[in-house]
């Protein structure tokens, strides 16, 4: 499940996030000048690091790229999650780097401050190509230091029947729809409504859509804003549901897929990986028992994108058969077939035109809502911000800390942090 992944991921890269300034390279990112890339075929060996089932399935699927480039030679190396940071951490600062690598959308201005990332060649990678929400993880002071591979973004999961029988057949549309629905669920039997992440690491996953819907940045590449009035009114919006008990304080661990096919929850934020977890867990026929609905609007319904994107190194011994790979993993077609081969849903706006994902109704909401989603800048500091939001949340949630003084606590912590910039 991802957001355990990310959970582990992340405990691992805040730690080693606050050593890297210290990695031995010199600071960068911003100041570079992207170089073109040689025409014709790829030559040569590509040496590649990917993490997860994206590094047990890639070699196969490479081999389609040495057909068509058959002086090409994809060597990738799996590398766990939960080690991934540091390797690549240490890797530039011994400046032993693959030609390419996976980097987590939240690492990508950590490492490109180091000055190690090569910049994107605006000659072979079209901006315009990709959902701009995706495209911005790239983006570190104002240059572009990577591609997005593949994304996800979030949606409200709700039975259908329970939602039916709230007065919201189609799901909610609106923040007022979204507490509506979970009250009246909870009217009619429900032990938790719309259920939400109480706090924990990447608990800010699921609080920032609601800020960014608001009108509120929390942060910019140069600036923290926190403690905006609309940031409160997103927290204290999200404390609602604690208060009012339509979301439950503390839920077991394995317990949210079951309790959602048993009826005892009516909603739920989530992703795409949930809707095959659904249908295992309920089993033949329950695809027809849920729907997923955008994230409800108040100013808009943005919701987060994450997903990972693919650098290559300025160490790199093979730079430009790089970057020709990862235009080649960007083209609509590969990125279907990508898709086909591990599920990992496409960076690439045009893609989605394939009646692969076009067709499916489940899939057809994410990407949609991948038009209106967006990330937190590429800054260094945001594994570290990230970690100090995630403990205030907690306390909002189950502590009933008042939203303003939580935003206020939020902002003296990531003013402490800085932006890195």
């Amino acid at each position: 499940m991802r957001r355990s992944r990310f959970a582990a991921v992340a405990a691992v890269a805040l730690t080693a996030s606050l050593a890297l300034a210290g990695c031995g390279r010199d600071s960068g990112g911003g100041q570079d000048e992207a170089k073109t890339v040689a025409e014709g075929k790829a030559s040569g060996e590509i040496t590649v690091w990917a993490m997860g089932t994206e590094g047990e399935k890639l070699a196969e699927f490479a081999k389609e790229f040495s057909v068509e480039n058959p002086d090409a030679k994809v060597n990738v190396t799996p590398v766990p999650w939960d080690a991934a940071h540091q390797k690549i951490a240490s890797a530039i600062a011994a400046k032993q780097t693959p030609d390419v690598s996976m980097i987590g959308t939240t690492w990508q201005g950590e490492f490109a401050k180091t000055g190690a990332l090569d910049p994107t060649p605006p000659d072979l990678i079209k901006k315009d190509d990709f959902f701009p929400g995706a495209w911005d993880t790239t983006i570190v002071d104002d240059t572009s230091y990577g591609v997005p591979w593949y994304v996800e973004t979030r949606g409200i999961f709700y039975r259908k029947d329970l939602a039916t029988a709230a007065g919201f057949p189609d799901g909610p549309k609106t923040w007022d729809d979204l507490t509506a629905m979970a009250t009246k669920m909870k009217a009619n039997g429900v032990r938790e409504g719309f259920h939400l992440q109480p706090g924990k690491t990447g608990s800010w996953q699921s609080v920032m859509p609601f800020a960014w819907s608001n009108g509120a940045e929390g942060v910019t590449a140069d600036k923290l804003s926190f403690d905006s009035p609309e940031m409160t009114e997103a927290l204290a919006y999200y404390q609602s549901f604690f208060k009012s008990g339509l979301s439950a304080k503390d839920l077991p661990d394995g317990a949210l897929e079951p309790d959602f096919v048993s009826g005892k929850i009516g909603a739920f934020i989530s992703g795409p990986w949930h809707i095959g977890l659904l249908e295992e867990k309920g089993g033949a026929g329950f695809d027809q028992k849920f729907a997923v609905a955008p994230m409800p609007t108040k100013k808009t319904g943005t919701s987060f994108i994450g997903g990972s994107n693919l650098a290559v190194f300025k160490d790199a011994k093979n730079r430009d058969a790089g970057w020709k790979f990862v235009q080649w993993l960007s083209k609509p077609d590969v990125q279907v077939k990508w898709y086909q081969a591990v599920k990992d849903l496409p960076a690439v706006q045009s893609a989605w035109d394939d009646s692969t994902l076009s067709g499916d109704p489940f899939l057809k909401v994410f990407g949609k809502q991948l038009e209106d989603a967006k990330a937190p800048p590429a800054i260094p500091t945001w594994e570290q911000i990230a970690a100090s939001f995630d403990l205030e949340v907690e306390k909002l949630c189950k502590s009933n800390v008042d939203a303003a003084t939580t935003a206020k606590t939020i902002q003296q912590k990531a003013t402490a942090i800085g932006t890195g910039s």
